[in-house]
């Protein structure tokens, strides 16, 4: 409470927001535009999801990867984290690399496992190229092989499938 301040008397301070408080706040607004991209799209887990290829579709692509893998699945923060880094880098390729006009994204579920797709309507293969210290691009396949347990591309009749797999718990979400 304030006090010795005219005409101010029983007027609290505000109360100083702490860590914690941001990041509860950030977590529900988070949880929130996750919640919408699932209405507006719907889950990569019931069928693919279609997407435009345009940059910002890669934060919807990461908002659907979050609100599957941490409220749906319930897998572990750092799983997520892991998730939604890697889908944004498969994102990013077929958006720059492709000249597609949508993509897809399709997340599955099978013990002990998750696998996240993303095709689009190009046949070029992505290729893993080797990373030095200072470079300022090129290292979205470099993560996806370091952070995932394995990953492929699966060519199709018209484009193909760029994924990647993890290795979970097999404790199912409740």
């Amino acid at each position: 409470m304030m006090e010795g301040m005219a005409g101010l008397e029983g007027v609290e301070e505000p109360r100083q927001r702490t860590h914690v408080d941001a990041a509860r706040w950030v977590s529900a607004v988070e949880d929130e535009q996750a919640r919408e991209a699932l209405e507006l799209h719907g889950s990569p887990t019931d069928a693919e999801v279609r997407l435009a290829s345009r940059p910002e579709s890669a934060a919807t692509a990461r908002r659907l990867t979050q609100a599957v893998v941490l409220r749906q699945w319930g897998l572990s923060p750092q799983t997520a984290e892991h998730a939604v880094l890697l889908v944004s880098e498969l994102v990013g390729n077929a958006v720059r690399h492709t000249g597609a006009r949508v993509f897809g994204l399709r997340m599955l579920r099978r013990r002990g496992w998750i696998r996240v797709e993303v095709r689009d309507p190009s046949r070029g293969l992505p290729c893993l190229m080797p990373v030095q210290p200072m470079d300022v691009s090129g290292r979205g396949l470099f993560l996806v092989d370091k952070l995932s347990d394995r990953w492929g591309v699966d060519l199709l009749p018209r484009g193909k499938t760029t994924w990647f797999e993890m290795r979970v718990a097999d404790r199912q979400p409740s």
